[in-house]
């Protein structure tokens, strides 16, 4: 019986990591087609798109400093000169894509 406990704890935590790497690459997709242009590759905002718009590089504090509800309704609503998001992107994929520019942050 602890076998078979042992295996179903592995295959769970299987599951989860699968899962979670599916996710971090739907979001890393979401980013690089609808961010990646104006945030840049690394979040450091370095593109020319980023530097005529003036875009926060992930490493300023005011970034630093939002929550994840926070960036998440950026991306939902828009913020300065950021388009909003709303009506092409699904609440699913903002949440991917804010969770894989958050990893930046760490």
């Amino acid at each position: 019986m602890r076998t078979a406990r042992r295996i179903a704890l592995v295959m769970a935590m299987a599951a989860v990591a699968v899962a979670a790497a599916a996710a971090q690459d739907a979001g890393a997709g979401i980013y690089k087609a609808k961010c990646q242009n104006c945030h840049g590759s690394d979040g450091m905002a370095g593109s020319g798109v980023g530097k005529i718009m003036k875009v926060k590089p992930v490493t300023d504090p005011a970034v630093k400093s939002m929550s994840e509800a926070q960036m998440t309704a950026a991306v939902r609503n828009g913020l300065g000169k950021m388009q909003p998001y709303k009506d092409s992107l699904t609440d699913a994929q903002i949440k991917a894509a804010v969770e894989y520019f958050r990893a930046f942050i760490r």
